[in-house]
């Protein structure tokens, strides 16, 4: 009995001490971990503001200007986008991601901008013969032809555009499409070649595909290299002193232009909306043109360049809102909202997605139907375009119908991220035999030429 005592309490001490180290670390670690996130944010929330509230009541619609990027695919794009980002302040230099405004991982990967993003940024510029604070907000647009609806969308809230073209590659399919877009807006293009550091590198036969195609004066060219900085200093500048500002009226009735939406699990829908007419403030009630449906907003503010809430938006600025809805489905691009009780004119442009893509989609093992539906409405939460219905087939039985309006979304949905319930986990030994009888039951049904 004695020994068992001596045991216990030998015991109880040690537990004691292992207690005692294990918690001091831990309590250090925490803290340790909390300074270094402060220390090395890589976004900061506010432009040399030292954490103060931002007043948008500050910018008039004359000290706001909103353009637009647009160019081929890999043409340099969000890596211009990066710059102006960090000239402005908004993020601090070297610290944060490439192509910050290209939020899914498949962007980076792709070299493609699939989702429509924008930037408040504040810059003071001389104008007019004094130091002018001016908002300018950055609308970052896709670059692959199968987004021209989005793109035209975007230009439409927007008074001008960098026209950004590749030193080397020169005038590409894209430049000319989102060009006659921009045009066809009646937006101030201001022609953009970058990439001026590369060894292949041809501005002057640039400037002559830009003046013969699309009768741009050389002189109005900017030469710039977004990778090294060459030539920036002369892009925010020409976009204050070429674009002109929101031609909106702050006394009609509010009009909103929705640009983007995406899903956040914490918020609900986040919409990416343009203010043309009028004020929207927090508690508004507001209703969509083209569903009827009507919301509550509960957040509004800008994207500096993450979420900032000002409680307030004024005529010709460019924010964030949230107002409740449910899906995507809700948040249609293009879609005009307005004040409950109000009577407006919609803002033109609007187009029902239509569907052009088709695609089935089944899971190998029946068994994995329900891990396969919550997969597909994880990933199609974020486009309200995308439409999938289930459907039963004699050979691969339930399954689902996929419509997009676009084949690289499909190509997005299947490659964008791992989903493990489109895939089949077989021991070695067996996937010969699997994959054989699935080849088989797909012969059956499928035509042999299409097959």
């Amino acid at each position: 009995m004695t020994t068992f005592k001596r045991a216990s309490r030998a015991l109880t001490s040690k537990l004691a001490a292992i207690y005692t180290c294990n918690f001091h670390p831990v309590t250090s670690l925490s803290h340790f971990s909390y300074t270094q996130n402060a220390s090395f944010c890589s976004r900061p929330r506010q432009n040399n503001k030292e954490g103060s509230t931002i007043d948008l009541n500050q910018y008039p619609s004359d000290n706001i200007r909103n353009f637009s990027i647009i160019a081929h695919v890999d043409h340099g794009k969000s890596t211009l986008a990066d710059r102006l980002l960090e000239l402005t302040g908004t993020i601090r230099k070297g610290h944060g991601q490439p192509q910050y405004l290209d939020k899914l991982q498949v962007e980076r990967e792709r070299g493609i901008t699939v989702k429509a993003q924008t930037a408040t940024m504040f810059h003071r510029h001389k104008f007019l013969g004094s130091d002018t604070d001016f908002l300018l907000n950055l609308i970052d647009t896709p670059g692959h032809v199968d987004f021209s609806y989005e793109v035209s969308r975007s230009l439409a809230a927007c008074q001008g555009a960098l026209l950004v073209v590749d030193a080397a590659q020169g005038v590409q399919a894209q430049t000319v499409a989102n060009f006659y877009l921009a045009f066809e807006s009646n937006l101030a293009i201001i022609p953009v070649i970058n990439k001026i550091d590369q060894p292949t590198a041809d501005p002057d036969r640039v400037k002559a595909q830009l003046k013969s195609m699309f009768d741009l004066n050389p002189s109005d060219v900017l030469l710039t290299s977004a990778k090294t900085g060459l030539g920036l200093e002369q892009v925010l500048p020409a976009a204050i002193e070429r674009i002109p500002p929101p031609p909106g009226k702050s006394t009609s009735p509010l009009r909103m232009l929705l640009l983007d939406s995406y899903y956040d699990e914490y918020k609900g829908v986040i919409c990416h909306v343009a203010i043309v007419d009028g004020a929207l403030h927090k508690g508004d009630k507001i209703c969509s043109a083209a569903t009827g449906q009507s919301y509550e907003v509960s957040d509004v503010g800008i994207m500096h360049p993450e979420l900032v809430a000002t409680g307030i938006l004024l005529t010709g600025q460019v924010g964030y809102i949230v107002s409740g809805m449910r899906s995507t489905k809700e948040a249609r691009v293009g879609d005009t909202l307005n004040h409950t009780r109000t009577v407006i004119q919609p803002l033109p442009g609007f187009k029902p997605a239509k569907h052009m893509v088709f695609s089935g989609l089944y899971p190998a093992d029946g068994s994995d139907f329900e891990a396969l539906n919550h997969a597909i409405e994880r990933l199609t939460c974020n486009d309200a375009s995308v439409s999938v219905t289930k459907e039963s087939s004699t050979a691969l039985g339930l399954g689902f119908r996929y419509q997009a309006s676009d084949l690289v979304k499909l190509d997005i949905l299947l490659n964008g991220q791992p989903v493990d319930a489109m895939a089949t986990i077989v021991h070695k030994s067996k996937a010969p035999r699997v994959g054989r009888e699935l080849v088989e039951k797909l012969k059956t049904f499928i035509d042999r030429l299409t097959y």
